[in-house]
């Protein structure tokens, strides 16, 4: 191709940042990835030719990058990616799109922990969660037949097509990756230097091969996480993984852990019919959550009649019950104990998947929790090797790994001055039974940062208008709660929190308002959508009193007709 011998010829230069060039570089590498589309779907394309700019040595925020495409014939790749997960699959596509050669080295299932044994097949476990809750509730509204024999529900038939469904998530990360002109490699990867990675094919048949990298990313995800040491946990009890590969639905399990992994699958559980108890360390779960989450959580578990064992200290030992070969009883350090359990899961967290990477041949230091060492630029202690996702431990979320993954190849590979993610106000979602969203500080982090003075609360509990026609008390409805948390005299919206029926669905829109610098007059001056849960935010009492300030470079502000002000906040 001509682009290849473009890349060969192509020396260092300088030169100062210009948007319209990127845009130029951008559109040219983005036509050179849909000639390799044509090339792998063996269309013809002699008359397409590209001409690749030299490399630009981008200087911005007195840091340099330099962007090259394969000038130097001692390195197999310009970009070599070890994980093929979310973020490091869409870290290679998009230096990909700027001309780079670029491979993913990959052990496992494409698609990471959120495709695998994430965020994906969860997401398909809490839908079926909540269709049984919905027949559960279809009594209230007239419809007959729960208690009947009418209504089953097959485990084994959401597990087979959940699988079939996450296949399918495989063979298209792989087909994307190929379209875009990104290498995969099958295998196990470890660092022999800070420029060469060793690895050994997956195929028994294949030899292993040391491939050197100007770039070389790092984004291998976490695993779970098992305490040491504890008779019988290794024999008796699985792992959050282990959770999507039963073949059954449990009759009686115990979950172990206090975050939100735990929470969500005793919530799954529970509710699909399994007898569940949930075991935390110390008094309740999601204790790193605002408290109005974290209590009203802790009620509606209880409420969907899940067993809440508290202060347990942890796991003692797990053993095969005495009149039952397949059943185990679990004794906890406090002197608890439940017996009778078919099913134990360990969710008590994961660790960053590092062990076989040889890091120490790289000098890429770590944490004392083994965590990667990097700064807000995906950098690490090693120049020209990086690291992102949860292998560093700082916002481990799925997008928050893909944004990374592209903002770091944009840096080296597009052209674009220096732009770190931001890892401030991630909206975060856990998926319990109910849902709860997160976004900022919590009540108490706020009141540590700016002081009690500075911060004013607001505050809701109420039942969903789902719950209306019910025919029940009204402290036995199940409750959907709400807090924001401002700063300061223009009342900046600091932390957002909301738990109840839609929460999940409701938090995005939420996002973007406290990205762009909303305050409490900016939430009472947007209209509510009604009848809507959401609507709550946008009407707290007191409404309309708060101090007239938006956040807005153009202010939503009644009577406010300075649209030249761009200032970014503006008051009445």
């Amino acid at each position: 191709m001509v682009v290849a011998a473009a890349a060969k010829a192509a020396t260092t230069t300088t030169s100062s940042w210009n948007h319209t060039t990127s845009i130029e570089r951008r559109n040219k590498f983005s036509t050179m990835a849909f000639l390799r589309t044509l090339d792998n779907k063996g269309i013809m394309k002699e008359k397409f030719e590209i001409t690749l700019k030299s490399a630009t040595l981008i200087q911005a925020d007195n840091r340099t990058f330099t962007t090259t495409a394969t000038t130097d014939e001692n390195y197999d790749f310009d970009y070599l990616v070890i994980g093929g997960g979310s973020g490091g699959i869409a870290s290679a596509r998009r230096a990909a799109s700027y001309g780079a050669k670029v491979a993913v080295i990959e052990k496992g299932r494409l698609g990471g922990t959120c495709v695998n044994v994430g965020c994906v097949p969860k997401k398909v476990m809490w839908n079926a969660a909540s269709i049984a809750e919905s027949l559960h509730d279809m009594k209230h509204f007239g419809f007959s037949g729960y208690d009947s024999d009418a209504i089953h529900f097959n485990w084994n038939y959401i597990k087979r097509n959940r699988d079939k469904y996450v296949l399918r998530l495989n063979k298209i990360y792989d087909c994307n990756m190929k379209n875009s002109g990104v290498t995969p490699i099958l295998g196990e990867a470890s660092f022999v230097s800070s420029d060469s990675i060793r690895v050994v094919p997956s195929n028994p048949d294949e030899e292993a091969m040391v491939l050197r990298a100007k770039h070389i990313l790092i984004a291998t995800g976490g695993k779970p996480w098992i305490p040491s040491g504890i008779e019988g946990i290794d024999e008796y009890a699985m792992t959050s993984d282990g959770f999507f590969e039963l073949e059954e639905l449990p009759e009686k399990a115990v979950v172990v852990g206090a975050g939100y992994i735990a929470v969500e699958i005793a919530g799954m559980l529970q509710a699909l019919g399994t007898d569940t108890y949930l075991a935390v360390r110390k008094g309740c779960a999601l204790r790193n959550f605002d408290t109005l989450l974290s209590t009203t959580l802790d009620e509606e578990m209880q409420r969907h009649g899940i067993q809440i064992f508290r202060n347990t200290n942890g796991i003692a030992k797990i053993e095969l019950s005495k009149d039952d070969s397949f059943r185990k009883t679990v004794y906890f350090q406090n002197g608890d104990v439940i017996d009778n359990v078919d099913t134990v899961i360990i969710a008590t967290g994961r660790i960053p998947n590092v062990d076989t990477l040889h890091l120490t041949n790289a000098n890429v230091m770590q944490t004392k929790d083994k965590y990667i060492r990097t700064n807000e630029y995906s950098e690490t202690s090693t120049p020209n090797v990086y690291a992102l996702g949860d292998v560093c431990g700082k916002v481990e979320l799925t997008p928050m790994a893909i944004a990374a993954g592209r903002r770091l190849a944009d840096r080296l590979f597009g052209g674009i001055p220096v732009l770190p993610v931001s890892y401030d106000l991630v909206p975060t979602v856990v998926f319990s039974h109910p849902p709860l969203g997160t976004i900022g500080l919590t009540e108490r982090d706020a009141i540590d940062k700016y002081g009690i003075d500075q911060i004013k609360v607001y505050q809701s509990k109420f039942s969903n208008m789902y719950y209306g026609p019910w025919q029940v008390e009204a402290e036995d409805k199940p409750k959907t709660a709400m807090k924001l948390i401002c700063k300061g005299d223009e009342e900046l919206v600091v932390g957002l929190h909301v738990i109840g029926m839609g929460a999940d669905e409701m938090l995005q829109g939420f996002g973007i308002a406290l990205k762009m610098g909303a305050t409490k007059a900016d939430f009472d001056a947007t209209v509510a959508i009604h009848p809507t849960a959401a609507e709550e935010f946008v009407t707290m009492f007191p409404w309309g009193l708060s101090n007239q300030i938006s956040g807005a470079k153009h202010s939503p502000l009644n009577n406010n007709n300075d649209d030249d002000d761009d200032t970014t906040t503006n008051s009445q």
